[in-house]
């Protein structure tokens, strides 16, 4: 894996750990540490060997959003580039986070602190989240003036319900970890100091299914609640075509098929009275 400055990046029995580095600025997103975000995510999801990828922060904190000194940056250009400017920021934040979303195969956010505004949707990103009983999560955009701008829009909704996602969104509150599971904000709390243990334990878990199917159901998943329901039919059988033709299909009937036969053959020598052949 390569050598990052803003990140770190290992892997172990099939399962990558992507961790942001900057605890000094509590891991707040500048675009130095993007751009190395959207290499190593890249890296990860061309990775054959790896077979899930865990989201932590460096630190006290998971993520506490964009970098303000880039906020600062944005308003002291000059006006007329501003607009542009903002949008081509915007392309990147928003690949960065299509890149986790549509990572194919599992991704789990192991948030170890507070995970605030880009922070809150980052983790969203992922397909669960393993949140330490001292995390919080906060989207604080309102704050600034903004709106969520990482995809917590769209992800908040379909974790919350669109009610809820409108009070933590127009408020900015704080979710402590207690009710960031009874929201479904997280799916699982961990002790403090732990929460990366769990989560890649858990990864590990997910990891043994079989790639191509983890990736392909990931893929209508993901679709499947702006689609019809002919739709998720129509791609499934897609889908299962390509399963059908895997190496993990096939041998996994091969030793299915194996399996019984050795159960047959057991089960005949039992009730021969465990004769090899007749009686002469």
């Amino acid at each position: 894996m390569a050598d990052y400055e803003f990140i770190k990046l290992h892997a172990d029995g099939g399962v990558a750990t992507l961790t942001l580095n900057r605890p000094e600025k509590r891991n707040a997103i500048s675009d130095a540490m993007r751009a190395e975000l959207i290499h190593a995510l890249e890296a990860v999801a061309a990775d054959r060997g790896t077979k899930a990828l865990v989201l932590t922060g460096e630190g006290k904190g998971f993520c506490a959003g964009g970098d303000i000194s880039g906020m600062q940056r944005r308003m002291d250009a000059p006006s007329g580039e501003v607009a542009f400017n903002g949008w081509s920021r915007q392309q990147r934040v928003h690949h960065a986070v299509s890149l986790l979303f549509r990572m194919p195969k599992p991704t789990i956010a192991a948030v170890n602190g507070a995970a605030a505004g880009l922070g809150a949707d980052t983790a969203l990103s992922c397909d669960f989240i393993v949140a330490s009983d001292s995390a919080s999560f906060t989207w604080s955009y309102i704050a600034r003036g903004l709106i969520p701008d990482g995809g917590g829009m769209f992800f908040l909704p379909h974790r919350v319900g669109l009610a809820r996602a409108k009070d933590l969104i127009y408020s900015g509150r704080k979710v402590l970890a207690e009710e960031a599971l009874a929201l479904g904000i997280a799916d699982r709390l961990a002790p403090a100091g732990d929460e990366v243990r769990a989560a890649q334990a858990w990864a590990a878990e997910l990891a043994k299914g079989s790639a191509t199917a983890l990736a392909l159901s990931k893929s209508i998943l993901d679709q499947s609640s702006e689609l019809t329901a002919d739709q998720v039919f129509a791609m499934g059988s897609q889908a299962q075509g390509i399963c059908y033709t895997s190496s993990e299909h096939r041998e996994s009937v091969a030793a299915f098929l194996a399996k019984m036969a050795q159960a047959k053959m057991a089960q005949a020598k039992a009730a021969s009275g465990g004769r090899d052949g007749d009686a002469q």
